[in-house]
């Protein structure tokens, strides 16, 4: 090995390495952090429940505007009629959503009873000649004087959540769930009271939403699979007498998938122009007030298919937008439910968002033409007041329950405030500062000073 000029060996210079480069930072990855951060938070359930709701009311409020303009105008009536009636109706019910808010859970619970008697009670009035009257064949209403009218089988619904979830759970506290008779008896007899009355008057629809309700409950108290299928198997047999037995309701059966407004025997204008007016939006709409089905060619465009007027209006972003708002109502009714400790909570929540994810998938499943036309309303979308009512209190009552949650409740309370400075909480409000310096000051004199 040859030296260097200096005698000593060559240094053996080691070799370089690159350095290792940082692991890039993937957005998507990132995004997806960050959602689930936020999916996370306390508050996550109480923002979806109130923002969710107040969207979708407003957006209503809206279309409803724009719907039914053609209807009012055509009943020699203002323009605006329908749409002040249902803006007075959703400023009601933001009292009402309001109010449930912020109501404690025993008081929600104390009311579970009223509730339940007073629906039964006007829900009996129905059917008293005189008192009650009949719209598109169904008697289910009561006349409050001029245009104003009520459906007690709206609130039917809400007063099947609360007695429902408070006798589940107080049978819960005592352990009795586990016998079949207690699970059963008297929610079942009772639910079976009010679809009844229901039914007396004709309004399938309801009937099925309050059904809906109950196998909620009975799910969400454990039911026995034996058990939930048996009530399942003799609620669709009612069903399907009732079907059978009438024509009306068989002609609804034989639009499912109809692509011509008369097919056979039956009669689908109404489910076959809900189809062309959501084929004619495209995807961004034609424009807000240019749907051309609202001009007479699709009945009840303001009530039972303003969805395909949205869907024409507004196109396939706007009818996504309006899914997109229900699918978060329910994951945060599913989440409320979900991580409470108390039974009525877990019940009440769960039957509200059953209530509203059922009523909900009807009513867009009968305008896409996959379901048969039942005759409800888009849960705070669709006019009504009768309606309005009581899915905002039961809102109000979800948002109560997303409030009350243990974490939920360390969050708001270490949210700074809102006006001024929290009294003992970093500062000092005005009477204690005042009192503060005035003994400061007699701290400062002298003996002899006055």
């Amino acid at each position: 090995m040859p030296g260097s000029r200096t005698g000593r060996p060559p240094v053996q210079r080691a070799v370089r390495r690159p350095a290792a480069r940082p692991p890039r930072d993937n957005p998507v990855l990132r995004l997806h952090t960050r959602a689930r951060r936020a999916w996370d938070r306390p508050l996550t359930a109480y923002y979806l429940i109130l923002g969710g709701s107040l969207l979708i009311t407003v957006l209503g409020l809206v279309m409803v505007y724009s719907a039914s303009q053609v209807t009012a105008l055509q009943m020699a009536l203002p323009g605006s009629f329908f749409f002040r009636k249902q803006f007075l109706a959703a400023a009601i019910g933001g009292l009402l959503m309001l109010a449930a808010s912020r109501m404690p859970v025993k008081l929600h619970r104390a009311l579970a009873y009223p509730i339940l008697a007073g629906a039964v009670f006007l829900m009996v009035l129905v059917q008293v000649p005189g008192i009650g009257m009949a719209v598109n064949g169904n008697q289910n209403w009561i006349s409050l004087g001029g245009s104003f009218q009520i459906q007690p089988s709206e609130f039917g619904k809400l007063a099947l959540v609360l007695w429902g979830a408070d006798l589940l759970a107080r049978k819960q506290d005592r352990t009795l769930l586990s016998q079949w008779k207690h699970l059963l008896v008297p929610l079942v007899p009772v639910a079976f009271m009010l679809l009844g009355l229901i039914m007396l008057g004709g309004d399938m629809g309801t009937a099925i939403i309050l059904t809906a309700i109950l196998f909620g409950l009975l799910w969400l108290a454990g039911a026995p699979t034996r058990l939930f299928a048996g009530v399942l198997s003799i609620a669709a047999l009612i069903g399907v007498i009732l079907i059978k037995t009438s024509p009306n309701r068989m002609a609804r059966l034989a639009c499912i998938g109809a692509t011509e407004p008369k097919s056979g025997a039956a009669d689908c204008w109404q489910a076959v122009h809900g189809i062309y007016a959501l084929a004619s939006g495209g995807i961004f709409g034609s424009g807000l007030g240019a749907s051309v089905e609202k001009w007479g060619q699709l009945p009840e465009a303001h009530t039972d298919f303003i969805f395909a007027v949205t869907g024409e209006e507004l196109g396939l972003a706007g009818t996504l937008s309006v899914l997109a708002l229900f699918a978060a109502l329910g994951y945060a009714g599913i989440r409320v439910a979900g991580r409470t400790e108390d039974p009525f909570v877990r019940y009440a929540a769960g039957g509200v968002t059953t209530w509203i994810t059922a009523q909900a998938v009807i009513n867009i499943g009968a305008v896409l033409g996959l379901l048969p036309i039942a005759g409800v309303p888009l849960p705070l979308f669709s006019y009504g007041g009768s309606a309005l009512l009581p899915t905002m209190f039961a809102i109000g009552l979800m948002i109560a329950f997303a409030r009350d949650e243990p974490a939920a409740r360390a969050a708001l309370a270490m949210r700074p405030p809102r006006f001024g400075r929290k009294r003992g909480a970093g500062g000092l409000t005005g009477p204690r500062r005042w009192n503060t310096m005035r003994r400061r000051a007699s701290a400062a004199r002298t003996s002899g000073e006055r």
